[in-house]
């Protein structure tokens, strides 16, 4: 492979590209390598370093490539260029995970996970800050040139050398010790561009003409001064106890050994999914805001990263389905307001569509009442067969009746950091990394750290299902939910604020949720004495509505430590959260769960820096210190 590179670089610019990063040298042996470029186009590049890896047998373990891109093209002409061409078969490969054309982060994964995209779409100035990663090499390319005539033009906008600025500023946060950095001369202001690289700590590095193309400059990353990182918390050991086997245990469990990790998982419970994971289906899908704030983004970077988790799941045998859900909006305003509100977020159809009422009901089969929100990716799973399907990964090991009664940071124990014990104060593991997903117990187990306590609450919700024909085609949501199961309807949930108790199923919730049901989507169940089935499950929600995933801070700041944003906070080693998933635990759980992979892998976050900051387990202690207090509870 080597060989071949280095005999047809001169003629093949991608290979050329590859050259000028060092590359395949600089990844072999490595267990990751990280590619960061500006611009994605038609995914030459991407493509060009996936069959180099191919082909290499000294390859890193895993590849990723991060790509920021204004100006994404469709799956269409990313397949229809490259047909013909030996980068074909990749290309069509890429054209049929493409996703839907959403400004957030889109992860990839292609060869069982060790290659993957990470595709970040907006203008390149504003992404770079939001993205956590450390890049080995980095590429300038002429998205540049595009983002610089486009900014020339507008009115008040920044002037090109301040593009410039703030685009090398943005590469320099993320270029790992030893990166290279090319730049592809695409900008008219190529001058101000290269000056602009030296000062941030990029060296030029002068090569003969036969060495490399005259129209790329090589440099290599070599800073005066160290600068400024954001709290690392990455782990080198990659073994880790999850405690807890429901939704969020074992999506946790599978990110980690997706990223090279050995699990073991332990279960209070003789069985997985005991608790509210047990329900027989629930549903999952974004959601659109007028404002596309904060939680419309991460529900929709979550929905989509659901999609695709669950449409493989659901191929190898798990109950469910990707055919799209139907959630109906009856807001004042109706169908035009609804149209208005779409057409200010510009969120593309493969995401979510108008649908009227006739529309909507062609779509589910049935005569429903008001207009709806379509989403094409949405669906509905059986969390339960999901949750078994996770923990059957390989490297998972599950270790039921495991009732963790304290967590415990020991020095004594050689290469170990967290022990695990139950009551009576045995040992039920340890391990340099522990992720607590075990629902409102993780806080019992952080508080006997010194961790306060957060604002959690938790809701009763119960299901109602019955056996009857029903024509229903697709999940409808609103005010309640139905979900058709093969020759049955699951419809609900209730939702009542109280303390987890019996799981006890009551005569009047099964008759409220089949009062809502009948209002959605005009079914009724058949006249029957038998009693209805059901089930019974405790959510837990924060008080900002938002899930809780990441490193948990430290227990006792440092004197003198900052605390006004939550990516400064340092963290207890090897500690990490999953809880809080509220209702929308099926969304979100595959997600939150790669982004605490990532954070205790030290490879690209899948989430944006500002939404990781959302769903932050310290984002209290910054409230609390922004408004100079000391509950914990205190809103921005």
């Amino acid at each position: 492979m080597r060989m071949v590179a280095q005999q047809h670089r001169h003629s093949d610019p991608h290979l050329a590209l590859l050259h000028g990063s060092d590359l395949p040298e600089r990844w072999a042996g490595r267990a990751q390598f990280v590619v960061l470029q500006t611009g994605f186009g038609l995914g030459c590049h991407f493509l060009a370093c996936w069959r180099a890896w191919q082909q290499d047998p000294a390859r890193c373990e895993r590849l990723f490539f991060v790509a920021v891109e204004p100006h994404p093209v469709s799956a269409e002409a990313l397949a229809h260029a490259h047909r013909g061409s030996a980068l074909a078969g990749l290309a069509q490969a890429l054209a049929q995970a493409w996703p839907p054309l959403t400004p957030n982060l889109h992860c990839l994964g292609f060869e069982q996970g060790r290659v993957q995209l990470l595709l970040a779409l907006g203008e390149v100035a504003a992404v770079l800050p939001r993205l956590r990663l450390q890049a080995d090499a980095l590429v300038m390319g002429k998205v540049m040139g595009k983002v610089i005539g486009k900014v020339m033009g507008k009115p008040g906008a920044d002037a090109p050398t301040q593009q410039h600025a703030r685009t090398v500023k943005g590469m320099a946060s993320l270029a790992a010790p030893g990166a290279t950095l090319l730049s592809l001369h695409a900008s008219p202001t190529q001058r101000e561009l290269h000056q602009c690289l030296i000062s941030a700590g990029f060296v030029p590095r002068s090569a003969p003409e036969a060495q490399a193309p005259s129209d790329i400059a090589r440099f290599d990353w070599a800073p005066r001064h160290s600068p400024r990182r954001l709290p690392d918390v990455a782990m080198a050991r990659r073994q880790a106890v999850v405690v807890g086997a429901g939704l969020a245990g074992a999506a946790a469990a599978q990110a980690l050994v997706q990223a090279g990790w050995r699990v073991t998982v332990l279960e209070r419970h003789t069985a997985p999914a005991q608790e509210a994971s047990g329900n027989p289906a629930g549903l999952f899908h974004g959601t659109v805001n007028a404002d596309d704030g904060p939680y419309a983004r991460l529900f929709r970077a979550a929905a989509l990263h659901a999609q695709a988790e669950y449409r493989a799941a659901i191929a190898q045998g798990v109950p469910g389905a990707v055919d799209g859900l139907l959630r109906l909006d009856a807001r004042a305003g109706g169908l035009p307001a609804m149209q208005a509100m779409a057409q200010r977020c510009g969120l593309p159809a493969g995401y979510v569509q108008v649908r009227s009422a006739e529309e909507a009901s062609a779509l589910a089969g049935l005569a429903l009442p008001a207009p709806a929100w379509f989403y094409p990716g949405g669906g509905w799973l059986a969390p339960a067969a999901w949750v078994q399907h996770a923990l059957s990964a390989p490297g998972v090991t599950l270790v039921t009746g495991a009732d963790v009664g304290s967590l415990v940071h020991s020095v004594e124990r050689e290469g170990e950091d967290w022990v695990l014990r139950n009551a009576a104060g045995e040992i039920l593991a340890s391990a340099a990394t522990v992720v607590l997903a075990n629902a409102a117990s993780a806080q019992r187990l952080l508080s006997g750290l010194g961790c306060t306590p957060w604002p959690l609450r938790h809701t009763r919700g119960q299901v109602t299902q019955f056996d009857a024909p029903h024509g229903l085609r697709v999940p409808v949501a609103g005010d309640g939910y139905a979900i058709p199961l093969a020759g049955a309807v699951l419809c609900g949930a209730t939702h009542e604020a109280g303390e987890p108790g019996a799981a006890d199923l009551r005569t009047e919730d099964h008759q409220h949720n089949l009062r809502r049901l009948q209002r959605l989507t005009g079914l009724q169940p058949p006249a029957s004495a038998a009693p209805r089935q059901g089930r019974t499950g405790w959510r837990l929600h924060s008080d900002d509505r938002l899930p809780i995933a990441g490193a948990v801070p430290l227990a006792r700041m440092p004197l003198g430590q900052r605390l006004d944003q939550a990516r400064l906070l340092p963290r207890e080693r090897g500690l990490f959260v999953l809880t809080a998933l509220g209702a929308r635990g099926i969304t979100l759980a595959p997600l939150l769960a790669h982004l605490i992979a990532a954070q205790a892998s030290g490879t690209p976050w899948p989430l944006e820096q500002d939404l990781a900051d959302a769903v932050d387990p310290g984002r209290w202690v910054v409230r609390a210190a922004r408004h100079g207090g000391s509950g914990v509870g205190a809103k921005i």
